[in-house]
């Protein structure tokens, strides 16, 4: 039952009581829908920011673009994030239409009761006007058959008395609610009208950048096998770095056994390694992005392309843009386990925590040697920025021994 259904079943009781109840069910009781509006507007603002980043970060060097393929992938993240703030919008806009609808009626509701409290009060000024000498009130319990009928009377004045000063207060806290119900409503409709306007720009955003989409993806199907043979020479150069990154945690494995003679699976950990392990899996979900300004554009796993059917990218981390000069920062203390050069003079950092790696690739230069005893957030060197395509991606991975984690599983959430 609903806050007005309850009040309407009290009809037949005071109408001071009456009032005072929808007063407190009004203002009183927790409201749902405003935290649902709260957590809306949060969720807006965050969308807007992550649209700015990606203007910011993936469009910049827009007029140097050459890598169709880069290009379509960072419209469809834009696209996609737009979409988000779209529906956000619309869910808002439908919280708010309920919030205002409810108003209305909360002041069509307080305005009844205003009504009778009004003439009720009429009422007793007009009855009290002409019984208001001293003389009919000295009548009226001089006229009492007893002392005890003399008493009543005389009790029955003074509370008639409070009742008209309780009545006049409650009328002029019935006027001033409904005055600020009435500029609640009026904010929020101001409120609605602006989300509206945001989402007819939202939508012809999207639109205009739908568009451009399609036109690039044409010009990819025109060259669909130039485009193909592209993605999987870059996958078997991925693949290739990957299997050295492995190779080079199991050595580092065997090495951890053969030192203190374990037969363990994994890595053979002294006590203190053990303990770093451990504070490591306690900050899962809590650990710092390993950069400041941070924007996934590939995420974990296997990912089917979405320009080229057939084609599947297996990502064994995920990719983050972020700004040209950024550096690559450490998630938690540890100590460089390895520095990795590729045949580009492209480099990877790999940092041991305890059992668990995590790695940034994509260096440009590095800030620390292997052997290094690593603190959070340290600088581990400068994040290369590629000549064709403008961008600056850090691949970050985080491994358990062997076995390959998602990053978002222990990254705080953006």
């Amino acid at each position: 039952m609903n806050s007005c259904c309850l009040f309407f079943s009290f009809r037949k009781t005071n109408p001071l009581l009456q009032l005072l109840l929808l007063v407190f069910l009004c203002y009183s009781t927790p409201n749902f829908a405003q935290q649902s509006q709260k957590k809306l507007e949060a969720k807006r603002t965050q969308l807007q920011r992550e649209i700015k980043k990606v203007n910011t970060l993936l469009f910049q060097s827009k007029k140097q673009e050459k890598n169709i393929l880069n290009e379509i992938g960072n419209l469809r993240k834009k696209i996609s994030v737009r979409k988000q703030l779209i529906q956000t919008i619309q869910e808002e806009g439908r919280v708010l239409d309920s919030k205002i609808l409810r108003h209305s009626e909360k002041i069509k509701t307080l305005q009844a009761e205003l009504a009778l409290l009004k003439k009720d009060y009429a009422a007793m000024i007009h009855k009290s006007y002409k019984n208001k000498s001293l003389q009919s009130r000295l009548m009226f319990l001089f006229s009492s058959e007893n002392f005890l009928q003399a008493y009543k009377r005389y009790k029955y004045m003074n509370q008639y008395a409070d009742y008209r000063k309780k009545q006049g207060k409650q009328i002029a806290v019935n006027t001033k609610n409904i005055e600020n119900l009435n500029a609640d409503l009026k904010a929020q409709k101001i409120q609605k009208e602006n989300l509206l306007s945001e989402y007819e720009t939202e939508r012809s955003v999207i639109e205009i950048e739908k568009q451009a989409q399609e036109i690039l993806v044409k010009q990819v199907k025109s060259k669909e096998k130039k485009y193909i043979a592209e993605i999987k020479k870059k996958q078997a150069e991925e693949r290739k770095i990957d299997q050295q990154i492995e190779r080079l945690i199991r050595a580092a494995i065997a090495a951890s056994k053969k030192k203190n003679k374990a037969k363990s699976k994994g890595f053979s950990l002294t006590p203190e390694a053990k303990a770093l392990a451990s504070k490591f899996e306690l900050n899962k979900g809590k650990l710092p992005w390993p950069v400041a300004n941070a924007l996934v554009v590939r995420n974990f796993g296997k990912i089917p392309h979405k320009t080229l059917s057939g084609i599947t990218i297996q990502s064994n981390g995920i990719h983050i843009a972020t700004n040209k000069g950024a550096d690559a920062q450490a998630i938690f203390e540890g100590s460089v386990l390895a520095i990795q050069i590729g045949s580009s003079g492209i480099k990877t950092v790999m940092v041991q925590h305890g059992n668990y790696i995590s790695l940034y690739s994509n260096l440009a230069t590095v800030a620390v040697k292997k052997g290094d005893r690593i603190s959070l957030n340290q600088s581990l060197g400068k994040i290369h920025t590629d000549r064709v395509t403008g961008k600056t991606i850090l691949k970050f991975q985080i491994w358990k021994d062997t076995q390959k984690q998602n990053p978002k599983y222990w990254l705080l959430r953006l």
